[in-house]
């Protein structure tokens, strides 16, 4: 069967007046469940609360617009109350109970990427709520609740049945919320638009990559994320991920063409994308971006916490690193041809401004 790689829009799975969330099917891109790879997304109006929840995978959140308030909870740890906005990434571990809220007038969008090789279903988040129509509580029989909480059947019947709402409700506008706490993202939020760059080429691009050095809790998530930013008409060089890594792809902002080129000197996609389309790229497989004239941003996860990436142009690459001989041989040309091959591109760039 032919690998279908194209990209994907996010599908509702539900929502109300608070909010909706949406998430990516395995069905529709089967990458999501050969590869063991989750992605969703989170869309709060103002007063929107997502409830308490915990996952069944490892996450990287990256909020993609607005702002508003995040409660973490590690295991056996204190909640930390964390202020976020456009462009954090927080790095979600398994047992970490998170809720999430926008008290302000823009939409606040968070996007999630993880593996779901733990998880219950391949390719697919399975949320745990605590509270609300599908809470945990509700399972449980009023007994049961009532003797693990020392309650008494009164109030037992107000806990189960008060929250109707399910996954995402509106709160009142009266209601307080906790306010953020100043330290409290330290260690657990890296801002990608604020960060040094890791990557910065004049009229090329810019990239931020998500570590264990600069997020440490990205060792315990068990993958990396980078944000790229490539300028208009821009290329990114074509690489691979070396150390057998699947690539999943958001396209944040902007817009190109993709190309992805497999075994056998095979074109296995070429495609053109904008923003909010997300797609994957296979172990060793090579990729390669030119972006439009309005630019072209992605977030991406690589399934290894440190990747290691092979550009096949630029003075780094394995170009460069062969001898003239052998690229003679292998090409089958001249040595001028050769040399002519050999002296492009001769900065260590990945990213390159369009031609003059």
């Amino acid at each position: 069967m032919e690998l279908d790689l194209s990209p994907k829009l996010p599908k509702k799975v539900y929502g109300g007046d608070g909010g909706s969330y949406f998430a990516w099917c395995p069905e529709e891109l089967p990458m999501l469940r050969d590869g063991n790879i989750g992605a969703a997304k989170l869309a709060l109006e103002k007063y929107g609360f997502a409830l308490p929840r915990y996952s069944d995978s490892s996450k990287v959140a990256y909020v993609l617009q607005g702002a508003g308030t995040a409660g973490i909870v590690l295991p056996e740890k204190e909640e930390k109350v964390i202020e976020i906005k456009k462009g954090d990434s927080i790095a979600l571990p398994f047992g970490v109970v998170t809720w999430w809220f926008n008290n302000q007038d823009t939409e606040l969008v968070i996007l999630f990427l993880g593996e779901t090789h733990k998880g219950h279903k391949a390719g697919q988040f399975t949320d745990f709520y605590l509270t609300g129509s599908n809470g945990i509580f509700t399972g449980f029989s009023t007994e049961f609740v009532g003797r693990a909480w020392d309650l008494d059947e009164t109030t037992v019947k107000k806990l189960v049945g008060s929250q109707t709402g399910n996954g995402i409700v509106k709160v009142d506008a009266s209601l307080k919320m906790p306010s953020p706490r100043k330290g409290d993202r330290e260690g657990f939020v890296l801002n990608c638009l604020e960060a040094p760059l890791d990557v910065d080429i004049k009229n090329g691009g810019r990239v931020v990559v998500l570590n264990t050095k600069n997020l440490p809790l990205v060792g315990e998530v068990g993958f990396g994320a980078d944000l790229v930013r490539i300028d208009g008409h821009s290329m990114c060089s074509p690489g691979f991920s070396c150390d057998s890594a699947l690539q999943v792809t958001y396209i944040v902002g902007g817009s190109g063409r993709v190309q992805i080129v497999g075994a056998d000197g095979k074109r296995v996609l070429e495609t053109h994308v904008k923003a909010g389309a997300l797609f994957i790229v296979p172990r060793f497989f090579v990729v390669s971006k030119i972006a439009d004239s309005d630019g072209l941003s992605w977030f991406s996860i690589v399934t290894t916490p440190d990747p290691i990436f092979t550009h096949m142009a630029g003075k780094t690459s394995v170009w460069k690193a062969l001898s003239p001989e052998v690229l003679q041989a292998a090409f089958k040309v001249t040595p001028e041809v050769e040399k002519a091959f050999r002296s492009k591109r001769t900065s260590d760039a990945i990213f390159f401004p369009p031609p003059n």
